[in-house]
């Protein structure tokens, strides 16, 4: 005996083409099918569900619903407009106008190049649901990404094992000072030894700026360390200290503070996206490391300095 799992949609829908059109002969015409190929789908659900869902009259007579076909009109009704619901759903997502986004970052990236992406994301998709997770030691959010948690994260440097990724810009690290503190052109890095700092705790980044300015013979003196960097600019704004910091952690508009390259340089970080290969990304996914490649291009031209 059939059961409804040997359903088919093609039954539904001739079904509802019958009871729309009142003939075999019509509801043929509307779905592009021989009018034997509509009987014999109206055949298989009557087998399906045991019993005539259409009595015949014969001739040019329409047929009509038995109080079965009625029944199951209703519920086939309720499944097609269930699988054209999935449809539209189906081509928004295609289209990018849907679904969620989940985005790992930190905070330089969060506060100058994040913003450029998110924004034209929603101009272009308004509808698209961006969730972001915010985590300045980075693996964590790596983590994520390996287990399929978040679509994609920035990272330092490229990651390795199943995260594919492509660099979006070289981060140089720059002195920042009060205004007026520094000549112009580059600060020999060599000068920065025993002169009071503003830095971070020893977080991967930090500690990435002293073993460079170490390399280099320099012991700076921290007086104040702190995760935010806008407080970190805020007391060399102040004159508490200068700074090293990655240039993407800095407004290089701020007319409160110098910004100067070192020379020697540290070696810069290299910013980049990362994915899980293993996953397939959804276009909304395709279309945020698209952006993130144009918003790191325009910022390498705003950010450039002396």
């Amino acid at each position: 005996m059939s059961t409804l799992r040997d359903l088919e949609l093609r039954h539904v829908i001739a079904l509802d083409a019958v009871a729309t059109e009142g003939t075999f002969g019509r509801a043929a015409l509307r779905l592009g099918y021989t009018q034997s190929a509509v009987s014999q789908q109206i055949a298989a659900l009557e087998r399906i569900v045991g019993g005539a869902l259409f009595d015949r009259p014969g001739g040019p007579k329409p047929v009509t619903l038995t109080p079965l076909g009625h029944l199951v009109l209703t519920h086939a009704r309720d499944i097609i407009a269930r699988v054209d619901a999935a449809g539209e759903a189906v081509a928004r997502f295609q289209a990018g106008d849907g679904g969620r986004l989940e985005i790992g970052t930190f905070q330089s990236v969060s506060n100058m190049l994040l913003p450029t992406i998110v924004g034209r994301l929603l101009a272009e998709h308004p509808a698209l649901d961006i969730r972001l997770f915010e985590d300045d030691e980075k693996m964590d959010s790596q983590r994520r990404v390996e287990a399929g948690e978040l679509d994609l994260t920035f990272t330092v440097g490229r990651p390795g094992g199943v995260l594919d990724s492509i660099v979006l810009l070289d981060d140089p690290f720059v002195l920042v000072a009060k205004a007026g503190d520094l000549a112009q052109g580059p600060y020999p890095t060599s000068q920065l030894d025993r002169v009071q700092m503003v830095g971070s705790p020893v977080t991967s980044c930090q500690q990435e700026i002293e073993d460079g300015l170490r390399a280099n013979n320099v012991n700076p003196h921290y007086v104040f360390r702190t995760i935010d960097n806008g407080a970190q600019i805020a007391m060399v704004r102040a004159g508490m200290g200068w700074s090293v910091m990655p240039l993407l952690a800095v407004d290089t508009r701020d007319p409160g503070v110098d910004i100067r390259l070192l020379t020697p340089p540290l070696p810069p970080r290299q910013i980049c996206i990362a994915w899980n290969r293993q996953r397939t990304l959804s276009p909304c996914a395709t279309r945020a490391i698209e952006l993130a490649h144009d918003a790191a291009r325009e910022l390498r031209q705003l950010a450039a300095i002396a």
